[in-house]
């Protein structure tokens, strides 16, 4: 078991919320909208895709963070014909459907990494 203070407990989700709040309300607070630069908003637009490249990209090409050393991996192939999909129809649904529908057969039928 462990031996925290119910006092000691409360106090830390309360200070966790409280952090949570502040940090993430912080722009909501002004009553104005802050000016930005024009390069800066034109980063900003990118933000997003390059964050979702950063999680994905590495879990596709390593294993144990170790680069993928066979052209037998599900997830490579998946990844392919999903991209594939989303330049040919620009569909985001289908892109994870038809990304799926190749990943799956390869990983559970063939069982490759």
């Amino acid at each position: 078991m462990n031996d925290w203070d119910p006092w000691l407990l409360a106090l830390t989700i309360v200070g966790l919320a409280a952090i949570t709040f502040f940090t993430r309300g912080f722009f909501l607070i002004p009553e104005r909208e802050w000016p930005l630069p024009a390069w800066l908003r034109e980063g900003l637009r990118y933000a997003p895709l390059a964050a979702l490249a950063a999680v994905v990209v590495p879990e596709i090409i390593s294993t144990q963070g170790r680069f993928v050393s066979t052209w037998a991996d599900a997830r490579l192939f998946g990844a392919a014909a999903g991209a594939a999909w989303y330049f040919w129809r620009r569909d985001i649904l289908g892109t994870i459907l038809i990304g799926m529908a190749v990943y799956l057969p390869l990983r559970l039928g063939l069982g490759w990494a």
